[in-house]
This record gives C-alpha cells, sequence and structure tokens, in this order.
C-alpha cells in the first residue's frame, strides 16, 4: 500500500510538470502568427489519472479475493484428501453401553423403576413436582397431574429414543432445529430458514478465563453461547455478560426441578435453555420444566449426541495409542467404558459450528496454575471425559486442513478461531 503511494506521489509530480509546460505554452502570445488557441490538457490527464487509479485499486481487490478463495479451496482439498484412519473410525463407531441403554429406556418406557439410581430419581422427582408452583398440591403417583405428566413423559422419551441413531447429516439440520426456535422465541424475522448467526462466541468454563480480559470481544459476537449456569455477575470483564443460550446437561435441569417453577435461569428468565440428555430418567424433570419455562427448553437431536460422541470417542482412542503404546481394547478400562461421555463444551461447539458462519472459541484449556472453574475452587477434572482429547479437535478445526471424523462431506466448517 506505500509503494501504492508513493507511485500515486511521483505521477502527480510529473503530471504537475507537464501541466506547468503545457500553460506556458498557451499563455505566450505569436509575434507574426494568428493561430487559434490550443485547449488546455489537464482535464485529460486528471482523468488518465483517476482510471489509472481506479484500475489499480480493482485489481489488487480482486487478486486480494482469489488468494482468499483459493486458500479455502486449498484448505477443503487437502482436508477432503487427507486419510482418516479406519481403525479407529470402526472402533469409534463402537458404543460400549448401547445395550444397557436400551434396556433402561425400555423400562422406563414400562413404568420399571426397579434400578435403584432411578427409584431414587423418580422419589426426587415426585417428591418436588408441584402444580404450577403451589406445593400444597404434589402429583401423587394417583393423581390426574401425575398421570398428564406420564404421558408426556413416556412420549417424548419414545420419540427421543426412536430417533437416536447415526446420521452425519446432522449438522446440516441444526439451524432449523435450534435457531428457527429461537429466532422465532425472540421474533427475529430473517430472509431465508438457513441463514446462520454472523459471528458466535462459545464461552468455557475454565480459569484461564481469569488470566485475559475477553469480556468485551466475547459480547461483540452476535451469538453467545454460555455452559452449564456458569455465573458471569463480577466476573464481568473477564468472560463477558451476553448470553444468547445457556447450553447445560440433563444434570443441570434435574437440581433445577427441584425449586419452585424449576427456576433454572442464572441469565435471566428469557434466556432460552439447550441441554442434552445424560440419563434418559432426566426426562422426568424436562416434562415438567418445559411447562413452566417461559422462553424455549430445547433437547439437543440424539442423531447429534451419537455424532458427537463418536467424534470424541475417536480422538481419544488416537491418543491412547499413540501415547500409550497399548491395543485399543485397553481404552475402555482407561476411560470408564460405557460411562465415558463428551463435555458440554464439546458439544456446544458442535452447535456453534452448525448455527455460525464464524466461531470463536473462550476458556477452553487449563493451566496448572489455573481452576478448574473460573467460578468454582473445584481443581480435579472428571474423568468420563478426555478433555485432551477434545483440546487436539480444537486444534484440528483452527487448522481447517485436517479432516474430522464422522462428519460429513456435504457441511463446510466455518473458520474457527481459539482465544487462550
Amino acid at each position: 500500500m506505500l509503494k501504492s503511494s508513493e507511485e500515486k506521489d511521483g505521477s502527480e509530480m510529473e503530471t504537475a510538470k507537464c501541466i506547468d509546460s503545457f500553460t506556458h505554452l498557451a499563455s505566450t502570445k505569436p509575434k507574426n502568427y494568428n493561430l487559434p488557441m490550443k485547449r488546455t490538457v489537464r482535464p485529460l490527464f486528471v482523468l488518465l489519472l483517476l482510471l489509472v487509479f481506479i484500475a489499480t485499486l480493482t485489481s489488487r481487490s480482486i487478486l486480494r479475493r482469489g488468494i482468499i478463495s483459493i486458500e479455502l479451496e486449498t484448505r477443503l482439498l487437502i482436508r477432503d484428501s487427507l486419510p482418516l484412519n479406519a481403525t479407529l473410525l470402526k472402533h469409534a463407531a463402537v458404543e460400549i453401553g448401547e445395550e444397557k441403554s436400551r434396556q433402561e429406556i425400555q423400562q422406563l418406557l414400562d413404568g420399571d423403576f426397579a434400578s435403584q439410581a432411578r427409584h431414587r430419581t423418580f422419589v426426587s422427582w415426585r417428591r418436588f413436582i408441584h402444580h404450577d408452583g403451589d406445593r400444597s398440591f404434589p402429583a401423587t403417583l394417583r393423581s390426574p397431574l401425575f398421570y398428564r405428566y406420564w404421558i408426556d413423559f413416556r412420549r417424548v422419551l419414545h420419540d427421543w429414543a426412536r430417533k437416536r441413531r447415526f446420521q452425519p447429516g446432522i449438522m446440516n439440520e441444526l439451524t432449523r432445529l435450534v435457531k428457527v426456535p429461537l429466532d422465532r422465541f425472540n421474533k427475529v424475522v430473517t430472509d431465508s430458514r438457513d441463514k446462520k448467526y454472523s459471528s458466535c462466541a462459545v464461552v468455557g468454563n475454565s480459569g484461564i478465563l481469569l488470566n485475559r480480559n475477553y469480556g468485551s470481544l466475547i459480547d461483540a459476537h452476535e451469538f453467545v453461547i454460555r455452559l452449564n449456569n456458569a455465573r458471569v455477575d463480577n466476573y464481568e470483564n473477564k468472560v463477558g455478560k451476553k448470553t444468547s443460550i445457556s447450553f447445560v446437561n440433563s444434570n443441570i435441569l434435574h437440581l433445577c426441578a427441584r425449586r419452585t417453577g424449576c427456576f433454572c435461569h442464572p441469565y435471566g428468565a428469557n434466556v432460552p435453555i439447550v441441554m442434552y440428555i445424560c440419563q434418559a430418567v432426566h426426562f422426568l424433570d424436562y416434562t415438567v420444566c418445559n411447562v413452566s419455562h417461559k422462553s424455549p427448553l430445547l433437547v439437543t437431536d440424539p442423531r447429534f449426541d451419537v455424532l458427537c460422541s463418536r467424534i470424541v470417542k475417536y480422538y481419544s482412542l488416537k491418543r491412547f495409542v499413540e501415547e500409550t503404546g497399548k491395543g485399543l481394547e485397553l481404552w475402555g478400562s482407561a476411560h470408564e467404558g460405557a460411562l465415558f461421555h463428551y463435555s458440554s463444551g464439546m458439544q456446544a461447539v458442535m452447535l456453534a459450528l452448525g448455527v455460525c458462519d464464524k466461531v470463536s472459541i473462550f476458556g477452553f484449556g487449563k493451566s496448572p496454575s489455573a481452576k478448574h472453574h473460573y467460578h468454582t475452587n473445584q481443581k480435579a477434572e472428571l474423568h468420563l471425559h478426555d478433555y485432551e482429547a477434545e483440546y487436539a479437535f480444537y486444534r484440528d478445526l483452527v487448522d481447517g486442513y485436517t479432516p474430522i471424523p464422522f462428519i460429513s462431506e456435504k457441511f463446510k466448517i466455518p473458520p474457527v478461531v481459539m482465544y487462550h
């Protein structure tokens, strides 16, 4: 750009000299000749200079867009050409606890609460559920209110279980499944149902957030996703205060269900909640709380859950083999087996990929001196998550060249930036 300015300045000097010369000739009167006065050439030179300047800017703009387009196309070509490990793909597609999960779902649909954990959840649910917040009218087993809840519970659980399968194309449906209902609630009118948010910030809960003042940067995004009702009060400079949705796991809602009116809104009653199901029995909480919530309470599509589970397991298997040198059959014993699960943060990032044109990630990572969560004193991590494997997944997203396992080729992953 500096070079362009220098060339322009030089051209103007030469033009000025030419103009002065022609002006001098035009103003000199011939002694013995009666010839007509020649027109000044100043407008011609100015017009010529303007055309050259416009042509230069246009060519540079076209060249710049071409370079960006070539870079994006190159990333896609490289990503599509890089192979994924077939053995890891095969093992990651196996869900260790699938059969047990199906049995539990069927038992719930049949009204069988023989399991100690399910019975404890059911008793807790029945004890704290009240009609419209009226504590004088509990939903006992034989009450008409309980019967209505029970019918709704069986319906949503049956629909959820029926759709639970692997379908990589679900990423292209997230705008319809999540953004459209949110736009309808917020009374946002868009030209297309496929239009995505221009920019999204996924705010994790890592203690490393306390080392930076990202608050204003986070709030500048069109759409902000926060995790598991993490506090923002007194942390606004670090984590911002804007919240578009609260992304939680169903354990959070199970605790909220004990409160009057199922209050689960630390960011305000009008902030929607998107939740993934940890245990099928938690649909009891969803059935009741969904009635009392003013804002949408959305459950993630089970096909989306299965996709997230396979991606994280692929990265966890890869990390296990590379770091330990052991066989894949030993992975289960090192990662809680059937209890292994992706984190809330990972699925929130996946959601952002599906509904946003640009994704920024904050508060993901750890430091020896940082707390596990910025808003609590917790230091230890949960062993049912493999955070290191998830960090490798985020790095591949930022890189843009590495193929992501199980995601359909028809889905274009948006640009991702990770702030440390």
